[in-house]
């Protein structure tokens, strides 16, 4: 069943991806632009006095995952997708530049409604890093694989047990409630990669190696925002 799926959820994040598309001022690119919206939206909540937990996991992170636009839209038959970047702190705690990801999945039963989140993970473990680097993962799905997904208002020292490998927070506006990203299958944007790095980009080489580099000041700007 589980391969049957999959096709359809990679078809539904490409048309949720395609209305998550804006433009972004001076960036021209459209891997640029998304870019650009990741940092502004991360640069949003972590300063939003609502999502205290994000501040202190994102300060011990092992990565970080942004989807500016997270788009969900149901009618019984429903589906969420966006882009994503993540990037990678170092063992001297610089940071990588951002990979290029797409991130979406397919539910069913009775749900009517539209939403739109910003979306932040907090990678926690080599194991969530791993897991998400280079092959296709299933949130929820890869076992042993732990997600934790927080509200407003929750403190990361009061509010978890600390044992999941990545913590999920949205900011979310529209008909449904939270975000649940059980089923969300996160794979590389191998096209926009290479497109903003060269032909022989991987997530490996931009996140881990650091040989896949840019000049891009969206690339800069966003590396610089990080805590």
């Amino acid at each position: 069943m589980r391969l049957s799926i999959k096709p359809l959820v990679l078809m539904m994040v490409g048309l949720l991806a395609l209305g998550s598309c804006r433009s972004a001022g001076e960036f021209g690119s459209e891997p640029e632009q998304l870019v650009d919206r990741a940092r502004i939206s991360f640069q949003g909540m972590m300063t939003d006095n609502q999502y205290p937990g994000l501040v202190d996991l994102a300060t011990r992170a092992k990565a970080i995952i942004i989807a500016p636009s997270l788009l969900r839209a149901a009618f019984f038959f429903g589906g969420r997708g966006g882009d994503a970047v993540m990037l990678v702190r170092g063992e001297d705690g610089k940071w990588s530049p951002p990979a290029f990801y797409s991130l979406g999945g397919l539910s069913w039963g009775l749900q009517i409604g539209g939403q739109s989140s910003e979306l932040v993970l907090a990678i926690m473990t080599d194991k969530g890093v791993n897991a998400v680097m280079n092959r296709e993962v299933t949130l929820g799905g890869d076992a042993g694989l732990a997600v934790g997904e927080l509200g407003k208002g929750v403190n990361a020292s009061t509010g978890m047990d600390m044992k999941s490998d990545m913590y999920a927070f949205a900011r979310s506006e529209g008909l449904f409630v939270g975000v649940s990203l059980e089923g969300s299958v996160i794979h590389p944007r191998e096209t926009w990669n290479q497109q903003l790095y060269g032909e022989q980009a991987t997530p490996q080489s931009i996140l881990l190696d650091r040989t896949s580099t840019s000049q891009s000041k969206a690339v800069a700007d966003i590396i610089a925002a990080m805590p």
